[in-house]
């Protein structure tokens, strides 16, 4: 891949951005030696290695999915500072 005035012309149209002419020398210039070091990385022999899926070896760990009893309507009223039947009662927020 080529970085040339094309691209950045391309790439300050795609970004919305107006670079004057030291910013996108500046420009092709670090994304010249990216592309570089990305051309070096392809280069080295991974053949050997297997394909990574996850980080680690466990596989889908979760905890059972047991049911359990929660509080019913009179305990989780216990603490209102104020309750109106079985809701919680709160100041009006919206006129």
């Amino acid at each position: 891949m080529v970085v040339d005035d094309a691209l950045i012309a391309k790439l300050e149209i795609l970004s919305k951005l107006k670079l004057d002419e030291v910013e996108k020398e500046l420009l092709k210039s670090e994304l010249g030696s990216i592309v570089e070091m990305f051309a070096t990385i392809s280069n080295i022999d991974t053949s050997e290695v297997n394909p990574l899926r996850h980080i680690t070896d466990a596989i889908n760990v979760m905890r059972a999915d047991v049911s359990h009893n929660g509080l019913n309507t009179e305990q989780g009223l216990k603490n209102a500072p104020v309750s109106y039947n079985p809701y919680f009662a709160v100041p009006k927020v919206i006129e």
